[in-house]
């Protein structure tokens, strides 16, 4: 298995298509529900043959159950049986279909918010896993993550693109410090349609009984990875999934849970054929949606409806409609918010107040200067200046205060150029006995 450490843009080295080993495929479920406190699930999935996804949309108000459903909407085209590499090797023509679909998604997301100004702010995690029935080739973008369960043992296989990653990868705090973290949900990376996704691309070496599980935020943000991995390795991928979902509301999760888990299994094993690909959560209800959505989750519908959905076949260039729901409570995955009410009374008295600052500091200023005092020449006269010893265009920074009976004239040749170029004195006393000083020193007439 090859995990990426760091953001990856190139594929990591991976075993291809070994000899000895026959082709594999995916015995897959998804579920996402609402979860509890949540009034719309802005969370979506996708899980076929080929693709394995988990979007979770972020922006409150904004939408982001509309962000999600649009990026699933475009990247599950990506499930399609793997045609002939054509020269390009296997895991090349993986990541590069990944990076593809993402851009893409990313590219719509921003159609939708140049269509409507009220989607701003709107955007969504990606984490997708495209097999070709030999290798997986994963692409990742937020704090949607997938994990890998391999022979009992539970390895994270993406990076959270999260300000709290940041602080647990310099050791500033532990992974159990990042789980109650008051910053814990602000997301780096996303898919908003404006800022390049930068996605992390890597290739996972798999194996046959590897079991796969695609999540959001909802259950890996509440359930340690020791408990993951034991509710994840236990009986079919559809119990596996409902445990996951079960476990993560009953720990506490306020937010919505999507949970995707594959098995590993040889081609020849006839348990999947009859699967048919699931579409749930937001992407699974937006394209039908002419109302408000009234699903209320899992554990609070009586026929425990776990909220899966086969795919509905939908055109390649179908709209969303996205209903007037009333501002939705999901403030806190710090997407940017729209402008408030009285946003320009607001900017006016932050600007009064400001100036008003400014004239105060310019007063005390002004105030200092008349403090100020220096000798220097006036009218032929030796004369004490209050203000600064300076010059400045249209403002005057001083002004004779008191004209002396000294003539500039009777001062030697060097006591008249520092006069001429101001003796400075801070002090009217101080002036005043510099010009008695100078007043002493006089040449007497007759020795001019």
């Amino acid at each position: 298995m090859t995990v990426p450490e760091e953001t990856a843009t190139a594929p990591h080295p991976v075993n291809p298509r070994p000899a000895e080993r026959g082709a594999l495929k995916l015995n897959y479920s998804a579920i996402s529900d609402v979860g509890r406190v949540r009034k719309d699930n802005q969370d979506s999935g996708y899980a076929g043959p080929w693709l394995l996804t988990v979007c979770d949309g972020v922006g409150g108000a904004a939408r982001g159950d509309v962000a999600s459903g649009t990026a699933v909407s475009v990247i599950r085209r990506l499930d399609e049986p793997p045609s002939p590499a054509g020269g390009v090797a296997p895991g090349d023509d993986l990541l590069a279909r990944l990076g593809g679909a993402i851009h893409r998604a990313h590219d719509r997301i921003a159609e939708l918010v140049e269509e409507d100004r009220a989607l701003t702010g709107t955007s969504t995690t990606a984490t997708i896993a495209l097999f070709d029935g030999h290798s997986l080739g994963l692409g990742h973008v937020g704090d949607s993550r997938a994990y890998l369960l391999r022979a009992g043992k539970i390895s994270q296989l993406t990076h959270d693109h999260t300000f709290v990653q940041g602080l647990v990868d310099e050791g500033r705090i532990t992974e159990a410090e990042a789980r109650v973290h008051s910053h814990r949900n602000l997301i780096l990376k996303a898919l908003d349609g404006k800022h390049d996704p930068a996605p992390d691309l890597f290739l996972v070496e798999i194996e046959l009984g590897d079991r796969l599980l695609l999540c959001s935020d909802g259950a890996s943000g509440v359930l340690e990875d020791e408990r993951l991995g034991r509710i994840l390795g236990d009986g079919t991928p559809d119990f596996a999934a409902v445990e996951l979902v079960r476990a993560s509301l009953g720990a506490g999760s306020s937010d919505n849970v999507t949970c995707i888990v594959a098995d590993v299994v040889a081609d020849t094993d006839p348990a999947p054929d009859a699967l048919e690909p699931l579409l749930v959560g937001a992407a699974a209800e937006l394209p039908r949606r002419l109302g408000r959505h009234h699903h209320t989750g899992l554990f609070h519908r009586r026929d425990h409806d776990t909220g899966e959905q086969p795919v509905v076949d939908l055109p390649g260039d179908v709209e969303f409609a996205i209903p007037s729901d009333p501002i939705d409570v999901e403030t806190a995955r710090y997407a940017p918010r729209p402008p408030q009410r009285f946003f320009w009374l607001r900017r006016l008295l932050i600007a009064t107040i400001l100036a008003g600052f400014g004239w105060i500091g310019l007063a005390a200023a002004y105030h200092w200067t008349q403090q100020q005092f220096y000798v220097s020449e006036h009218d032929g006269m030796v004369t004490i200046f209050r203000g600064l010893n300076a010059e400045m265009p249209v403002v005057e920074l001083s002004h004779p205060y008191e004209t002396t009976d000294v003539p500039l004239d009777r001062l030697s040749e060097y006591d008249a150029t520092l006069v001429r170029k101001g003796i400075e004195t801070d002090t009217l006393a101080k002036a005043q006995e510099t010009v008695d000083r100078l007043a002493a020193q006089q040449v007497p007439e007759a020795a001019q």
